[in-house]
């Protein structure tokens, strides 16, 4: 694999980014699409909204919040494979909005698949 990043939407892209892959459902607030320079959107590798309301960034739900995400990225084994050939062919940025910059579904995808759990 090559590299696999994390970025919230709201900071400045860079060269270093290489392919930039929105991973959120919704849309970054107050960010056109020029700004944030995406090359691809990804809703199916977001969580689903019943998950992302559970979790809401509370860090207690996090290890569970993990859980229940693979649980339904292992449903999407097709969107998987997408994202781990296409790190291993170059640096991929997860980008997310966020503010929660530890624990958010950007984070968790990139440990969950680094990881081999999906």
């Amino acid at each position: 694999m090559a590299e696999l990043k994390v970025k919230r939407a709201y900071d400045d892209p860079a060269a270093s980014d290489g392919r930039r892959i929105l991973v959120d459902a919704l849309w970054p607030r107050g960010v056109s699409k020029t700004t944030l320079k995406l090359h691809d959107w990804w809703k199916d590798l977001a969580p689903s909204t019943e998950l992302r309301k559970w979790y809401g960034h509370e860090p207690d739900k996090w290890p569970e919040f993990r859980k229940r995400y693979a649980a339904e990225l292992k449903k999407k084994p097709e969107a998987v494979e997408r994202l781990r050939v296409l790190s291993g062919e170059g640096t991929v940025t997860l980008v997310y909005s966020s503010r929660e910059e530890e624990r958010n579904n950007a984070v968790a995808l990139k440990m969950l698949i680094e990881s081999g759990v999906v």
